[in-house]
């Protein structure tokens, strides 16, 4: 066996950005990054460094520029929607979703990949769905209507919905956005119990640093056009987390592993 072969997804000289007619704008390049199943990562970096690029480009929502991504040793190009949809489950923060929608019909769009052509529940999708609702802990909600949910609630009924995929590969774009701390916190801390429990790899984009060096098992850090990765040990030692922002106002402390303001 190979060593390429123990990676979930890798990727191969990749360069990420935008392509126009006359235009190419690349955001970052030279990316070569691994991901291993049962691993919490996440994809960090300021406003505007190309998080949700590399998110988008790693799903094939958007074509890079140049290289290759590999799943399960497969070049991601060489999949259709359908087989993609069989091994990676997207949140996305700007997915057209009805609120209308009660909480278990959401989570069962996550079977479309496998159902018939009228979209009839098999009671092996029915389990499924059943299985991630309980995995995720809403078992109460889900005969409500999903516009009755607080951007906590409905953040789950989204992890739920990417569970009943059973994909082994699940990608969230900022899972967190209008949570406050505590719920950020516990929606990081289920994700991280997921992983651990289903082996499946869930990587996320997100602002919230301090919270991904303390619980991710591996950082991706997005940084002027180069993108690093590793533990968070491995961040600190390499002293690269201390060019993310201007210290004069915020620096960061090896000791705790986190930012703070200067005051």
């Amino acid at each position: 066996m190979t060593k390429a072969t123990k990676y979930l997804l890798n990727t191969q000289e990749l360069s990420i950005g935008y392509q126009g007619k006359n235009l190419v704008e690349v955001v970052a390049k030279n990316i070569h990054i691994q991901f291993q199943e049962g691993e919490l990562i996440a994809v960090i970096g300021v406003n505007g460094s190309g998080k949700s690029t590399l998110i988008k480009s790693l799903s094939k929502i958007i074509q890079p520029i140049k290289g290759e991504v590999f799943i399960e040793n497969i070049n991601i190009n060489e999949l259709n929607e359908k087989q993609l949809s069989n091994l990676i489950s997207l949140v996305l923060t700007k997915q057209p979703i009805s609120k209308q929608l009660k909480v278990h019909e959401l989570i069962a769009l996550g079977r479309h990949p496998y159902t018939n052509w009228i979209g009839m529940l098999t009671q092996e999708d029915k389990r499924m769905i059943q299985k991630a609702i309980q995995q995720v802990g809403i078992s109460e909600l889900k005969n409500k209507s999903c516009d009755e949910l607080s951007d906590g609630q409905f953040q789950k009924v989204l992890i739920a919905r990417a569970l009943a995929q059973d994909t082994p590969l699940i990608i969230l774009d900022e899972p967190t956005t209008h949570l406050d701390m505590y719920h950020k916190a516990q929606v990081l801390h289920l994700l991280k119990s997921i992983a651990a429990s289903t082996k499946k790899c869930i990587v996320f984009a997100s602002h919230e640093i301090n919270l991904a060096l303390k619980m991710c098992h591996q950082i991706v850090l997005v940084h002027e056009g180069k993108i690093i990765q590793g533990s968070p040990e491995e961040l600190v030692q390499q002293k690269v987390l201390h060019q993310l922002f201007p210290e004069n106002l915020i620096y960061f402390d090896e000791t705790s592993k986190s930012f703070s303001v200067r005051v």
